[in-house]
């Protein structure tokens, strides 16, 4: 059994013992979150597509840590200018475990 849920702007295809990335969560390490944004539940022989949520579906995930992603450089430069910028930046992110899917 899979879902795909939504969270931050951002679908992610879930299933139970998992682990996903998302963008960082206001939520402790250690406790239970639910996901209640879930457009598709799909089984071994049913497939249920929400219009645009699955009524009364829920993925329970646990908070497992809130890492930083890894560094990405922007760098602009205008030719014949002598000008360049580098940045860089990394994401604040939060770790999942997926503990179950309830349809």
């Amino acid at each position: 059994m899979y879902a795909i849920v939504q969270t931050s702007g951002k679908q992610y295809r879930v299933e139970p013992g998992a682990t996903i990335e998302v963008d960082r969560m206001s939520a402790e390490v250690g406790s239970e979150i639910a996901l209640d944004r879930v457009l598709l539940v799909a089984g071994e022989d049913d497939v249920k597509v929400g219009t645009p949520l699955v009524d009364g579906a829920v993925v329970k995930a646990k908070v497992l840590s809130h890492p930083k992603g890894d560094k990405v450089i922007t760098f602009k430069m205008r030719r014949r200018k002598r000008s360049r910028r580098r940045v860089g930046f990394r994401a604040s992110l939060t770790t999942l475990e997926i503990l179950g899917i309830e349809a």
